[in-house]
């Protein structure tokens, strides 16, 4: 899929689902793989319910691990969250950030954006901000976060060049970032890909882990270090369809998948 009609693609089906209710998202074609006819959204997602500063309508599922548990935030950090959604990972990082501190969430998707919105006007946070833009082009200054996060966002952006480029350029000097996102290890047969991606929406657009990880260090950043990586289950009857014995041994002992990884870097 071109750039801008993944783009496109993604700002309709978010957009979809920021429409919903977490109940109707739980239980429609975008968020469970009982539904047949659409992916199921949700596959990779973790449970925020006991960290501080969760707010439970701000959580649609739609994250593949808590960046926040390993980006090592601090009371008065900046902090940016890339496709921010409806705020959950923006909220939980206020709760570190404590009043002294600023979050702020970027997403391209009006839906996300108000919903994001009404969800702070809800909890009354004067130190967290939503505002619209591209992460392969951000409207926002040089050096200016101590922290940038992101949840299950970046594997849909279609150039990751950029994308890294401007989360060098608004960090600042000695700051870094922490993202959870997914990618690929190993061949995977193109059709078993396609079928992969129509039963987990946020596998579109990912990459092989080590062509991300280069991406990272050809981008200047420092330490690199992977945190947790997780893979995802696909059904039995999904990989028989096109894997031999072999290649299933190898998909199932992890040398061949789906996984999320939560990765951080520094500037």
């Amino acid at each position: 899929m071109k750039g801008k009609d993944l783009k496109q693609t993604v700002i309709e089906k978010y957009g979809e689902i920021a429409r919903q209710s977490k109940d109707q998202a739980g239980g429609s074609c975008c968020g469970s793989s009982c539904c047949c006819s659409g992916p199921d959204y949700t596959v990779f997602s973790e449970n925020y319910e006991n960290l501080a500063g969760y707010d439970p309508d701000a959580d649609l599922n739609l994250g593949c691990g808590i960046p926040t548990q390993f980006a090592g935030i601090r009371k008065g950090d900046a902090v940016l969250d890339l496709g921010s959604g409806a705020g959950n990972d923006c909220f939980v990082a206020r709760a570190l950030v404590g009043e002294s501190g600023q979050v702020t969430g970027i997403d391209f998707t009006e839906e996300m954006l108000k919903k994001a919105g009404d969800n702070n006007l809800k909890l009354g946070y004067t130190n967290v901000k939503f505002v619209k833009g591209d992460i392969e082009k951000m409207p926002l200054p040089d050096n200016q976060f101590d922290v940038v996060i992101s949840n299950c966002v970046l594997n849909l952006v279609p150039d990751k060049k950029k994308a890294f480029r401007e989360i060098y350029r608004v960090l600042k000097p000695g700051g870094h970032f922490c993202v959870s996102d997914v990618v690929l290890k190993g061949y995977l047969p193109e059709k078993l890909r396609t079928d992969a991606e129509m039963y987990a929406g946020c596998v579109s657009g990912a990459i092989q882990l080590n062509d991300y990880l280069d991406i990272i260090n050809k981008n200047k950043f420092l330490n690199l270090q992977i945190h947790k990586q997780k893979e995802i289950s696909l059904p039995d009857e999904l990989l028989k369809k096109y894997m031999t014995c072999d290649e299933l041994e190898l998909f199932r002992n992890g040398q061949v998948g789906i996984f999320s990884v939560t990765v951080s870097g520094y500037k």
